[in-house]
């Protein structure tokens, strides 16, 4: 027994420290795996980020390769639409640069380049196509020459339409140009993206500014960074708070309720697929004396809570356009607007359809942009789902000058409260011809009915005399009235003679 003790103290002594060197051994192992696993997931996160731009499908990472939205030269292959027929289309590549207000294009094996288009003063906006993506379009300040290109990549295309923007301004003439535009994009981007100061500021001046009435002051450009008071006046007086933003025109479900409406009553008829009722409404059956018709692209639309104060347009420009620069919208929807003497139509220039109609009369105000004279809109005043009246502003860019297109609205609306006072003074007269007819009707039935009258008595008067004496020769003796009245007179007389005696 005390041999076997010696031996097992022995070997439990050998076979701790037997166990103790295992354990230490395979925490090394273990750390060791540990370390080489976290340098081998490196080593693929950093093969998978340096192969991502060079044979992934989709774009890069933009935090990794930022569009620069400064730039005011560009250059670098397209891909243009030329159209081979009524429908079809074909895509060259070829390669593309600004020079000054520019777009000029150079195939391959040609000297000099040649000219695009005039980008002074245009519209660059980004479309879908069937059959491409990153696909933009440039339009002529006249409206009269489209171009549709196609970029490689999101960020090339982004990069196009910017260059394409600050050339439009003009911004290419001053001297610091890429400055210059840095300040005019910062400045979109900070126009709805308040710094934490300028919240205390707000929320420190919103007691004091509820109980203000008023207009206190203008609401700056784009350009320019607003006031205090100002931007407190802008957000909590003009427009509606936590308000979304519409970029794109949506036909309202009561048009084509009030078309299928219109296109059910008249069985026996085929509906037009377009949404529109095959007879033509009273209004635009009748000759317009005012019939003005602009190519307009929509920016978007937004509620307001005024439709009063003259800053409530200029405040909206200015929310939708740094929308639109902070989230990259680029598309805007291109549309007809006919100015007539009763509605504004904005209508699809391929198909001619009428994509939204406003009544002349719910149109409160309209002006245009303070520096961009493209620039202009209109507040409307419609009445809401529950009875209430909804404001929405409807901001729109131009070809030509706003300012022309608001005083259209302006004329229209002079000549629609000239003619409802013309209409109203017509339907006065009406009803006062209808009331004198009326009473010069009850004049001649009065008149008729003592006619009638004085007829009748007369007939019974004949009725009650005797019968005609007779002649000595056998015939009766015809007297006339007067006669007659005479005789019955004298009868008469002869019997009260008689009576009194």
């Amino acid at each position: 027994i005390s041999f076997f003790k010696l031996g097992s103290e022995n070997l439990t002594q050998q076979w701790e420290d037997f166990l103790g060197t295992i354990g230490t051994s395979v925490q090394n192992v273990r750390r060791e795996m540990e370390e080489e696993l976290g340098q081998m997931q490196q080593t693929i996160q950093e093969m998978e980020s340096s192969c991502d731009p060079l044979y992934a499908p989709c774009d890069p990472d933009p935090a990794h390769s930022p569009v620069c939205r400064n730039l005011t030269r560009k250059q670098g292959y397209l891909y243009i639409r030329n159209k081979t027929g009524l429908v079809s289309s074909s895509w060259e590549r070829r390669y593309f640069f600004t020079q000054g207000g520019n777009l000029m294009h150079q195939s391959r094996g040609e000297v000099a380049g040649g000219l695009v288009t005039d980008l002074d003063n245009c519209s660059v906006m980004a479309i879908d196509s069937d059959d491409r993506r990153f696909c933009f379009q440039v339009t002529s300040f006249d409206g009269k020459k489209v171009v549709t290109l196609q970029a490689e990549s999101r960020k090339d295309c982004e990069e196009w339409i910017a260059t394409i923007n600050n050339i439009s301004r003009r911004i290419y003439l001053s001297e610091n140009a890429e400055e210059l535009a840095a300040r005019v994009n910062q400045t979109a981007l900070e126009a709805v993206t308040p710094s934490p100061s300028f919240q205390q500021r707000h929320e420190s001046l919103r007691p004091s500014s509820k109980g203000r009435t008023g207009r206190t002051s203008s609401i700056s450009s784009v350009g320019s960074e607003p006031s205090p008071a100002l931007s407190v006046l802008s957000l909590d007086a003009l427009v509606a708070p936590d308000t979304p933003i519409q970029f794109d025109i949506i036909s309202p479900v009561t048009e084509e309720n009030s078309g299928q409406s219109k296109t059910a009553a008249q069985p026996g008829r085929r509906s037009n697929p377009f949404g529109e009722s095959g007879n033509n409404s009273p209004e635009d059956s009748e000759d317009s004396i005012l019939h003005q018709l602009f190519i307009v692209r929509f920016l978007g639309s937004m509620e307001v809570k005024t439709a009063e104060s003259a800053d409530v347009i200029s405040e909206t420009m200015r929310q939708i356009l740094a929308a639109r620069a902070i989230h990259n919208i680029f598309r805007m929807t291109e549309s007809h607007l006919l100015v007539s003497c009763d509605c504004l139509k904005l209508i699809d220039p391929q198909t001619q359809v009428t994509r939204l109609r406003f009544p002349l009369s719910s149109i409160v105000q309209s002006s245009s942009h303070q520096d961009n004279k493209r620039l202009f809109g209109f507040v409307l005043q419609a009445a809401g789902g529950r009875g209430d009246t909804r404001v929405v502003c409807y901001i729109f860019e131009s070809n030509n000058d706003g300012e022309k297109i608001c005083d259209s609205i302006g004329l229209a609306k002079q000549i629609a409260f000239h003619s409802e006072m013309d209409r109203k003074a017509v339907e006065k007269k009406k009803e006062q011809d209808k009331a004198k007819e009326k009473q010069l009707e009850e004049l001649n039935k009065q008149r008729q009915i003592e006619k009638d009258l004085e007829e009748q008595s007369l007939l019974i008067a004949a009725s009650t005399r005797p019968a005609n004496p007779a002649a000595p020769d056998g015939q009766f003796l015809v007297l006339s009235s007067s006669q007659s009245e005479e005789s019955d007179v004298g009868e008469e007389g002869k019997k009260r003679g008689e009576s009194e005696a």
